[in-house]
C-alpha cells in the first residue's frame, strides 16, 4: 500500500496533532489550537463533569450533522432501524431552546451501537446527511471539545479542521518524522508500517471484560465448539454422544431427585410436629375449658337444688301452722 492512500486513526487526544494533516506538527497553527493546548496542559476541562451524561458509554451514539428541524421522536424513529434506543439527547440552545445539530443516542446493547456506528453513517435523516461516531468524550483519553478549540472533522470553510477522526483520518506521513520533538510534547507518533486503507474504519473502543465475563465467553464457547462438532462428525457418533448425554443428564437427575425427597421429607415431618403440637396444646385447652364449664354447671345444679328443698321446708312448715291453728 503506498503512503498516498494510507491513512491512520487516533487513539488517544492532542490538541497540536488533531490540528496536523499527518499528526506530525510541533507547534499549534491556529489560536482554537493553542487554547485547547491549553485547557489540556493545566486539566482545564473535566470530560466527566457534565451532569447530562448519563447511561453507558459504550451503548452511546454520537450522532452530528442533524437538520435542525429534526425532532426526538424524528431521531428516535431513524436510529430504531438498528437496535432498540434506550435514552436519547438531542442537545438544544441553553436560552432558545433551538437545536445544536447534534445528540447522544443510547442503545440497550453495545451490539445495537457497533451496528448503528458501521450502517448508519452518511444516511439522511430529514434530508441532511448525518455523521456518527462513538462516544468520544468518555471514551477517548485527552479529549477536548470543539467549543474549547479541539473536537475532529470540521469543514474547510471554518479554516480549523480537525484529523485523526472517522471523517479526516491522519494520512501517511511524506516527510521524515520529528520523534524527539513529539516525544517532547507526548505526542504519540505515527505508527510506521501499521497503516490502513481510506476505506478501513477501526470499531470502537470494547468494554474491559472482568473474569466472571471471561469465564462465561469461555464456557459458551466451548459449548459452541462441541455442538460444532457433533453436527459436523458422522451419524453413528452423534448418537453415540447423544445417548452418552442423556446418560449422564439421566444419573445427575436420580442423584438429584433423592435429595429433593429428602429434604421435602423432612420439611412434611417437620411441619406435622408442628401441627401435631398446636393440636395437643389446642386439645388440652379444650379439655381444661370443658372441665372448668362442668364444675359451673355441678355448682349450679347444687345451688338449684339447696334452694328447692330450702322452699319445700318452708312450704312444710307453714302447712303445719295452719294445721295447729285450725285445730
Amino acid at each position: 500500500m503506498s503512503n498516498l492512500n494510507s491513512v491512520f486513526y487516533a487513539d488517544s487526544y492532542h490538541p497540536i496533532q488533531a490540528g496536523s494533516i499527518d499528526a506530525t506538527d510541533v507547534l499549534p497553527h491556529d489560536n482554537a489550537i493553542y487554547r485547547a493546548h491549553l485547557c489540556n496542559s493545566a486539566a482545564l476541562y473535566d470530560p466527566f463533569g457534565d451532569p447530562k451524561l448519563i447511561g453507558d458509554p459504550y451503548c452511546t451514539l454520537f450522532v452530528a450533522r442533524l437538520n435542525h428541524q429534526t425532532t426526538e421522536h424524528t431521531l428516535r424513529k431513524a436510529m430504531s432501524k438498528y437496535g432498540r434506543v434506550k435514552n436519547l439527547r438531542l442537545v438544544r440552545h441553553i436560552v432558545t431552546g433551538a437545536s445544536r445539530g447534534y445528540a447522544f443516542v443510547e442503545f440497550e446493547t453495545e451490539r445495537d451501537m457497533r451496528r448503528a456506528f458501521k450502517d448508519a453513517q452518511h444516511s439522511i435523516i430529514d434530508d441532511s446527511e448525518i455523521i456518527v461516531d462513538y462516544n468520544r468524550q468518555q471514551l477517548m483519553p485527552g479529549w477536548i471539545p470543539r467549543r474549547l478549540g479541539g473536537g475532529l472533522g470540521g469543514k474547510k470553510e471554518s479554516g480549523q479542521l480537525r484529523f485523526g477522526g472517522r471523517e479526516r483520518p491522519f494520512r501517511a506521513p511524506l516527510r521524515p518524522i520529528p520523534y524527539d520533538d513529539l516525544k517532547k510534547l507526548g505526542i504519540p507518533p505515527p505508527p510506521e508500517g501499521k497503516y490502513m486503507s481510506r476505506y478501513q474504519v477501526p470499531s470502537p473502543p470494547r468494554r474491559e471484560r472482568n473474569t466472571a465475563d471471561r469465564e462465561e465467553v469461555s464456557h459458551r464457547s466451548r459449548s459452541q465448539d462441541r455442538d460444532g462438532q457433533l453436527s459436523r462428525s458422522s451419524p453413528v457418533k452423534r448418537e453415540e454422544q447423544y445417548h452418552k448425554r442423556r446418560s449422564t443428564d439421566r444419573e445427575k437427575r436420580s442423584r438429584r431427585v433423592p435429595e429433593e425427597k429428602g429434604k421435602e421429607y423432612a420439611e412434611r415431618t417437620s411441619m406435622d410436629k408442628l401441627d401435631y403440637s398446636s393440636h395437643s396444646v389446642e386439645r388440652e385447652e379444650d379439655h381444661y375449658n370443658r372441665k372448668s364449664v362442668d364444675k359451673e354447671d355441678g355448682s349450679h345444679k347444687r345451688n338449684y337444688k339447696n334452694r328447692e328443698e330450702q322452699r319445700s321446708h318452708k312450704r312444710h312448715k307453714s302447712h303445719r301452722s295452719e294445721r295447729s291453728t285450725g285445730s
